[in-house]
């Protein structure tokens, strides 16, 4: 360390630990240690000291270091051997080098390693504190960004939602079925959550680890799907320019999610039923390969119809319907759209940089009577249209689309109850429901439902 890095008077320091970052100097000069922590430590930084590499790496697995300030060259391990080191170990710390005069080229050659910058000697205690404060804002930044960037995944990743009965039994099926290795057959309207569900038993299997692979046989062309799912070998086709892995090889380890399983065609449905038989399937032009993959497929058809028909084939659809899940429309299951609303509203206020909204009374009354012949597709587009659109904290009537605002109420529906269902969840239901068709109105809720006004208060007591 030469004169110049403590030849000028220091500002007045500030309060210990007030910057809280934490630098942590290697050299193997003693003197050098010992001028550099004198200057930090005025700055108002925790200082640690290692004179050598291996210490350096001990003292990081012990401390929370938010830059390393290392000499360039030094005996045994040198500087940039330890910023790999370090970059290995701590990926978010910074990395300041110093060095002589005559090494720049190496400095520089180093921040293509990971190095944020560089300082030469003589060391000036000016350009010290700056490359140092200026590493540890950027590492400061970098994880408000990581953190930022998982909150946003964790509000925008699909999650289950819903407490109603109709859901919870899907649920639970799905639960149950995804540690094993059966094929599941997801059914159910366009917009109910097929896709979500598929996720789910694949989050919940032993498979997680894995790769989950989504298609849509609707969406790709006939005469590319095939290519597509299990993929060809250069000179298959014309057009075949390269080998090309299919949607089989990259699930490998993990789910293939066959979404509109019911469109694939009469030569596409004898591969996958090989597949499911046998366990293999041959790429366009290739040899035989296993098939390491869980198959979850989804269709908003009734493909016993279409076995009926003869458009689809009868030993496909029983290898495919080894688990059968059918998830609920949203008319079926009311109950969640006020759950479902505040999960949209939390996501889309999020994704948009909005404060937090909520719905107004009359607003909600809308989306409850509601027919939702897209489902909760068809919901989640109608909150983020109105967050996108809204300048206000509370979304009204006026925020809904003209075709749910001025909707005429939808004709009460009949409840469905899976056999099994407890007597006293049924009476809760159809009371609950009642009571939600009649806006609260616990004598017309009586008259309707033949009882007393007096028994429903007795009931509701119950139910708390």
């Amino acid at each position: 360390m030469t004169e110049t890095a403590a030849s000028a008077p220091p500002p007045p320091p500030p309060p210990a630990d007030e910057t809280g970052v934490t630098v942590l100097v290697v050299d193997d000069e003693r003197s050098n240690c010992e001028s550099l922590e004198k200057i930090l430590s005025r700055e108002g930084m925790r200082v640690l000291v290692a004179h050598d590499a291996k210490h350096a790496l001990e003292t990081l697995r012990q401390h929370r270091v938010h830059v390393v300030l290392t000499d360039l060259m030094m005996p045994g391990t040198t500087g940039l051997e330890l910023l790999r080191a370090v970059k290995q170990l701590s990926p978010e710390v910074e990395v300041v080098l110093m060095t002589a005069y005559g090494s720049v080229e190496a400095a520089v050659s180093a921040m293509k390693d990971g190095a944020y910058d560089f300082v030469e000697k003589p060391l000036k205690r000016v350009a010290i504190v700056k490359s140092v404060r200026k590493a540890a804002e950027r590492g400061r930044l970098l994880a408000e960004n990581r953190s930022l960037k998982n909150e946003l995944k964790v509000l925008l990743r699909r999650e289950i939602v819903g407490s109603s009965p109709a859901w919870r039994s899907v649920v639970e099926v799905a639960t149950q079925a995804a540690p094993s290795q059966a094929t599941v057959l997801v059914l159910g309207e366009s917009g109910t959550g097929k896709e979500l569900l598929a996720r789910y038993i694949h989050e919940k299997s032993g498979r997680a680890q894995g790769p989950f692979v989504a298609v849509n046989c609707a969406a790709i062309p006939e005469t590319i799907l095939e290519s597509e799912l299990f993929g060809h070998e250069k000179g298959a086709f014309t057009g075949a320019i390269g080998k090309k892995d299919g949607r089989f090889a990259k699930a490998a380890g993990g789910t293939l999610f066959l979404d509109e399983i019911g469109e694939l065609s009469p030569q596409v449905q004898v591969k996958l039923l090989r597949v499911l038989q046998e366990g293999e399937y041959e790429p366009l032009g290739g040899n035989t390969v296993k098939a390491d993959v869980r198959i979850v497929a989804a269709t908003n058809r009734d493909l016993l119809a279409e076995v009926q028909a003869g458009r689809f084939r009868e030993d496909l659809y029983y290898r495919l319907n080894v688990i059968a899940i059918t998830a609920p429309p949203l008319r079926a299951r009311r109950e969640d759209i006020p759950l479902l609303v505040d999960h949209f509203l939390l996501m889309y206020c999020a994704k948009n940089g909005k404060p937090r909204m909520t719905l107004a009374r009359g607003a909600m009354e809308r989306l409850l009577e509601y027919a939702w012949p897209g489902n909760v597709r068809e919901l989640e587009n109608v909150v983020e249209r109105a967050v996108v659109l809204s300048r206000a904290d509370t979304l009204g009537e006026a925020d809904l689309p003209d075709a749910i605002a001025q909707a005429a109420p939808a004709p009460p529906k009949a409840l469905e109850f899976a056999v099994g269902t407890p007597l006293g969840e049924i009476e809760t239901r159809v009371i609950k429901e009642t009571l939600r068709h009649t806006k609260g109105d616990k004598s017309l809720a009586a008259q309707l439902l033949g009882i007393s006004t007096r028994t429903i208060y007795r009931k509701l007591d119950g139910f708390d």
